[in-house]
């Protein structure tokens, strides 16, 4: 038994005496995101059990950005990890691109919020590596970057991920063995989501005119060395 599966036991059986489940939010191969409310209090969260590593989510057990989740408890047991997480109310930004395009500004006032997340992540040494309309929730005015089930912490010396894992289409090409993910990863990302935004097409096919156009092709260079170097820089070209 490893070092966090009393504390994996613990929290499941405070789960299930304490909290009632809502609603199952989404399933999947690696694993179930589920909204739960807290008997005595009525506050509603998010519980998470998928396979892998909690390193990043145990990351962010401390830290308070209104463009990320809150944290409140992580565990690891019998190969999976468990996190219990803040309910964000709010609509995905891929479920939003079903009823039309963003303007500019709006994409940029978005694109933003995003980068700022991001920069926290990439502060604590993460890569986020599924930056997509599906993982962005707009809570009124107010963009959170969410799941960080696929997200690593990144190594220098290894030469390559030790797991592939992100959305084809928005994953840099690194993600996919050529070598390993590091920041710039995310800031492919983020180009083919500003292109998104503003064509409902991926780059390859139609890329956004103008200055942000110009973005996202420094953003999508499949060389890393010729993308922004990390997201300070992308956020001032925003």
């Amino acid at each position: 038994m490893g070092e966090g599966f009393p504390i994996y036991t613990w929290l499941l059986d405070i789960l299930k005496t304490e909290y009632d489940e809502v609603r199952l939010l989404k399933e999947g191969p690696r694993g179930s995101v589920r909204l739960l409310r807290h008997r005595a209090t009525g506050r509603r969260f998010v519980l998470r059990r998928f396979t892998g590593s909690g390193e990043v989510y145990r990351k962010l057990l401390d830290c308070a950005c209104s463009n990320l989740p809150m944290i409140y408890e992580v565990a690891e047991g019998e190969g999976e990890t468990a996190v219990l997480e803040e309910y964000i109310q709010g609509d995905t930004l891929g479920f939003l691109l079903q009823g039309g395009l963003f303007t500019p500004e709006q994409t940029r006032k978005i694109v933003l919020q995003v980068c700022r997340a991001l920069w926290v992540l990439h502060s604590l040494g993460a890569v986020h590596r599924d930056v997509k309309p599906e993982n962005i929730l707009l809570r009124g005015d107010e963009a959170v970057l969410i799941d960080f089930d696929a997200a690593r912490l990144h190594k220098p010396a290894l030469s390559a991920d030790t797991q592939i894992l992100g959305t084809t289409g928005f994953a840099a090409p690194e993600q996919y063995g050529l070598s390993q993910s590091d920041p710039r990863a995310d800031i492919y990302s983020v180009g083919i989501l500003i292109n998104v935004m503003l064509t409902g097409q991926h780059p390859s096919r139609k890329l956004a005119e103008g200055r942000l156009g110009r973005v996202v092709d420094r953003c999508t260079h499949v060389n890393p060395q010729q993308r922004y170097q990390n997201v300070l820089r992308l956020m001032e070209a925003l």
